[in-house]
């Protein structure tokens, strides 16, 4: 069973294989439909695709840019994508995991510990030898039905109340963290305390995972809540410190696009990081 990382020779491998399925999550923020577009001009023989806003994700508003879906909906999705417990999910994407990293989390959170995240994303399937098609494939939807959490969250007024006692980490960029510069939200910086662990840190060149580095040494101990712009990036931290064999950090769903959402939270533009 793989629950971190999977290699594409191994995806290989397995693809098509019964109880094997991979699932497409590319994704381009600003750009709702290039995901789709995507797999639809090719994907790995039999993915499934899960699309971000649309499965991945409630409606935007003053939960975040990315809330999370209502647990009872996801589970639909599942079911309808022919999951069943005990399958080998494998997810991918092009965007050095960023979004398969927020499949892998949302399946811990329905109770599916056997999901693993496609190191290298699509490229390292290619590399492998890998072909695409663009054959979708006919599902039979399953019954499933979600399980005990295998992960946690965070909510806004619970950072508030925990003051110091939680360890914030914060997955974006530099710049974004110091409010520098806010691309994407109203309003630029960080939550008071969080320290700057940017997820692009976790991936080599090659945008692989850097499995041997120690980054997360520093956190050991700590009770560590994830969180970035909209709760995407922050599972791509979560799930480092859970391939080095940390304990599971928390994620704040509505990150800081939730967080902005209420004059009276506090923000910071000085702080530090790794």
């Amino acid at each position: 069973m793989f629950t971190t990382l999977i290699d594409g020779a191994t995806l290989l491998s397995r693809a098509g294989d019964p109880g094997w399925i991979a699932m497409d999550c590319r994704a381009a923020l600003g750009d709702f439909d290039y995901g789709r577009n995507a797999y639809r001009e090719g994907h790995v023989p039999g993915a499934r695709y899960a699309d971000l806003d649309r499965d991945l994700a409630g409606p935007p508003g003053r939960r975040g840019r990315h809330p999370l879906p209502g647990r009872e909906a996801l589970a639909g999705g599942f079911a309808a994508w022919g999951i069943r417990h005990g399958d080998q999910l494998v997810a991918y994407d092009d965007a050095g995991g960023q979004f398969a990293c927020r499949f892998w989390w949302l399946a811990r959170w329905l109770g599916v510990e056997s999901c693993a995240v496609l190191d290298g994303g699509l490229a390292a399937y290619l590399d492998a030898g890998g072909e695409l098609t663009r054959e979708i494939p006919s599902v039979e939807p399953s019954a499933f039905l979600p399980g005990p959490p295998l992960t946690r969250v965070v909510e806004a007024d619970e950072i508030v109340a925990a003051g110091s006692v939680l360890t914030l980490i914060d997955a974006r960029a530099g710049p974004r963290y110091r409010g520098e510069e806010e691309p994407i939200d109203l309003v630029a910086g960080h939550i008071p305390g969080a320290l700057s662990y940017p997820c692009a840190n976790n991936l080599d060149g090659r945008g692989r995972f850097r499995r041997t580095a120690r980054r997360f040494d520093a956190l050991a101990g700590h009770d560590v809540v994830s969180y970035c712009g909209s709760g995407v990036t922050a599972t791509h931290n979560i799930l480092a410190m859970v391939d080095a064999g940390l304990a599971e950090p928390a994620l704040y769903p509505g990150s800081w696009s939730e967080w902005i959402e209420d004059p009276d939270r506090p923000i910071a533009t000085v702080g530090r990081g790794e």
